[in-house]
């Protein structure tokens, strides 16, 4: 593992995301498309499917590193077989990514930059890049990243996890070793329904995470509970409705958000990331087992079963949360998130009032 750089990566990154091809694009602005242009995207998206070839960009480039691996290993390796609903889903992401990145032309700010870099890990010797989006199975991929590391001996090793020892963030380096990377490595990323994701953020860290709840909580309540009288009892923070938690991230800025409800874009920045695959949480099992076996996993590296106390977000669930909030609420939460779910192809929920009675 290549000893990390908490400060030199951050000083130089400017110069290198200026020169670097892929991440000065100039494709990053904030468009917010209307639900008509939208409509017209991921259209146009299914006939490119129909006449383009090919299912990913490819990194052929041979392994810059020393890392015992001779040029042929990453050239010549052959590309796993994926299925047609997946081949069909990364076109239409791809196909609208491109089509909505056309439109913008600013650079990323310093801010973008930072958060951009502190959520891409590294590991060099399979040659990837996995920028990590929290509640969409990050700890388990972080699990994967410390098994092939060799700080964990195996994938079902029991403990908390630790969610930045024993990792490479692509921001501990300097900007030319940042350049190489991103030119030359395998990249990629895992998506979530936005809602599910929200909803799951706000069950887990309003309901069982103490730390949150004081630091989180006891402040959304001040802020938006009737009645609350200031200069009264200490507010435990652990019972915030989900009403509340949309009214807080309604005010909040969403490039200055915390990561477990920072939409999916201000995290992985896809106008400047050009990434080889995008996995979906829907898909979670074979999509992993594609970048594991992409990547040059060891057969022994499986991705981990999900936790036995999982609580999963299901349609009926999210159906009753987002019915409880006011209608005018909802529609600006999904305004709010609306590049999230254009981006990544998934659809607005129905949150009509005739639907919310059912």
């Amino acid at each position: 593992m290549p000893p990390r750089r908490p400060e030199s990566g951050m000083k130089r990154v400017s110069g290198t995301l200026s020169r670097y091809s892929v991440l000065s694009s100039g494709r990053h602005s904030a468009v917010l498309p209307s639900v008509l242009t939208f409509a017209v995207i991921v259209a146009s998206g299914g006939l490119l499917l129909l006449i383009e070839k090919g299912m990913l960009n490819r990194v052929d480039t041979p392994s810059p590193l020393a890392n015992g691996r001779g040029p042929d290993f990453y050239t010549n390796r052959q590309e796993p077989a994926v299925d047609v609903e997946s081949q069909f889903l990364q076109e239409i992401r791809n196909s609208t990514i491109r089509a909505m990145c056309s439109q913008r032309n600013s650079p990323l700010t310093p801010l973008q930059r930072k958060t951009l870099l502190q959520h891409i890990l590294v590991n060099d010797e399979h040659r990837f890049l996995y920028c990590y989006v929290p509640k969409v199975a990050c700890s388990n991929w972080k699990r994967v990243l410390k098994v092939l590391n060799g700080a964990l001996s195996h994938m079902d090793v029991k403990g908390r996890m630790d969610h930045h020892a024993d990792l490479v963030f692509l921001s501990d380096f300097s900007a030319e070793e940042i350049r190489h990377r991103l030119q030359h490595y395998f990249k990629f990323m895992f998506v979530r329904e936005p809602m599910a994701r929200l909803l799951s953020a706000y069950r887990n860290k309003f309901g069982e995470i103490e730390a949150y709840q004081r630091k989180y909580g006891a402040e959304i309540v001040r802020r938006y509970r009737k009645g609350h009288t200031k200069g009264g009892k200490k507010i435990a923070g652990d019972d915030v409705t989900f009403t509340e938690f949309v009214r807080y991230l309604l005010d909040e800025d969403a490039e200055r958000m915390n990561e477990h409800w920072m939409p999916i874009h201000n995290l992985c920045q896809p106008c400047v990331m050009e990434y080889n695959f995008i996995g979906s949480y829907e898909r979670l099992e074979s999509d992993a087992a594609y970048v594991l076996e992409r990547v040059g996993a060891p057969s022994h590296v499986h991705f981990p079963e999900r936790q036995t106390w999982y609580k999963p977000v299901t349609k009926e669930t999210l159906h009753y949360y987002l019915c409880s909030v006011p209608q005018k609420l909802l529609r600006d939460l999904l305004q709010k998130y609306i590049l999230d779910f254009s981006f990544f192809g998934y659809s607005l929920p129905n949150i009509t009032t005739e639907y919310c009675r059912q």
